[in-house]
């Protein structure tokens, strides 16, 4: 993640100490330290069909998925590992019988608990027990406006559900935000979605770029191209510093694409902006795509995945072997390499400058775009002259102060 917010305007948010630290390299932990995020997707099933769906979820609730016995076994793993945060999701999560049972088991292990939902289900009611039961956030997907997210979403109605979910939370008083994954047939939905987040009071955006895995794999085309990620990022961007400077405390985030990272700080020095040295001294703290390090999945069935893109790698089952060992067992290559996966990535990212900001980006998006695992990601969206070369001698001067 790459938060505008806090790189471009200054603005703190609460998951800025896990995504840059202390801010330095010096203490940025060392190659297989770093305790994952872990996403679980609890269930395969969910009452939408939506066309970017990377665990290809459907109607039917999966035979093999954990037993809430399981699942508690698993939790109490992850919190002794010292996994700082577990996000559930699906599928829809909330059409998990045990949901609310399963979050109050993470909170009361010590792990944050997070919600990826879609919100429909929502019902006010449900936003209360859902606060009662210690869920830390909920993260509702509108992939544009009215027409545009039904339509992404195969079912009419869509939007005004998920909307009448988030103002269910806001008034429960449970923390809530807006996700929506960026393509070219709903860029042009942004400014309305900046407009919706200033009426409806919510406090939290975060902009995903399309990894095609999954049934999103047909949606490839779709995907930005590089001037369109620029123009989208631009606009962000901008729209989030007059959200601050009209004193509107919103984080705003962009997700799965970390050339977000040195394009924003490229620009912050072409504008002179005094944040451009602290801007990348956080980004290299962050260290970029942390999948296989800083964060992981876990389906319905117990594959442990590097990512929740990546599904069509496996590292083993929780039903065989606790995450924390699978996570540390250094004797898997993939493992192995994946906790220092920069040294291991090729083309462009191999020579690329900003290669310990970005990480190397997206293996899942790389492998289902090329077709090799460790080859550059196509999303990124940086030029060559801005990746191999010293722009500016203001440039060479600011990344010397980053360091």
């Amino acid at each position: 993640m790459i938060s505008i917010s806090r790189l471009y305007c200054g603005a703190a948010g609460p998951g800025d100490s896990l995504r840059y630290g202390k801010g330095d390299l010096k203490t940025r932990p060392r190659p297989g330290q770093t305790r994952p995020v872990v996403v679980w997707n609890v269930t395969r099933r969910c009452n939408l069909l939506c066309a970017h769906c990377y665990s290809a979820s459907s109607a039917d609730r999966a035979p093999d998925e954990l037993t809430t016995d399981e699942a508690r076994a698993m939790l109490e793993d992850l919190a002794a590992f010292g996994c700082p945060v577990v996000l559930f999701s699906g599928g829809e999560p909330l059409l998990r019988e045990d949901i609310l049972e399963l979050i109050g088991l993470a909170g009361g292990a010590g792990l944050r608990t997070v919600l990826s939902t879609n919100g429909t289900l929502i019902m006010p009611e449900l936003a209360g027990r859902l606060r009662e039961a210690g869920l830390g956030y909920a993260g509702v997907s509108l992939d544009g406006m009215r027409a545009t997210n039904d339509r992404f979403r195969g079912a009419e109605g869509a939007f005004e559900q998920a909307l009448a979910g988030i103002r269910n939370c806001i008034r429960a008083d449970l923390r809530v935000g807006l996700r929506l994954t960026m393509t070219a047939h709903n860029i042009v939905d942004l400014p309305a979605i900046f407009s919706l987040a200033r009426d409806e009071g919510i406090r939290r955006l975060c902009f995903y770029h399309l990894v095609p895995t999954g049934r999103g794999g047909a949606m490839a085309g779709a995907g930005l191209d590089h001037a369109s990620t620029r123009r989208a990022l631009d606009l962000i961007i901008d729209r989030t510093a007059e959200l601050h400077a009209a004193g509107e405390a919103t984080e705003v985030l962009t997700v799965d694409n970390h050339a977000d990272g040195p394009y924003l700080y490229l620009r912050m020095l072409r504008e002179g902006n005094p944040r451009a040295a602290e801007a990348l001294g956080l980004l290299r703290a962050g260290g970029g795509n942390s999948s296989g390090r800083g964060i992981g999945c876990v389906s319905w069935d117990g594959t442990v995945h590097p990512d929740q893109f990546w599904r069509s790698v496996s590292l083993g089952s929780v039903r065989e072997r606790p995450l924390s060992t699978i996570w540390t067992d250094l004797s898997d290559p993939l493992v192995a390499r994946l906790k220092d996966k920069a040294r291991h990535v090729t083309g462009r990212c191999a020579g690329c400058r900003f290669l310990d900001c970005c990480g190397g980006n997206s293996r899942a998006r790389a492998e289902a775009l090329t077709g090799e695992r460790w080859a550059s990601d196509p999303a990124c969206h940086l030029s060559d002259e801005e990746i191999l070369a010293e722009t500016t001698a203001a440039a060479t001067a600011e990344e010397a102060d980053g360091e």
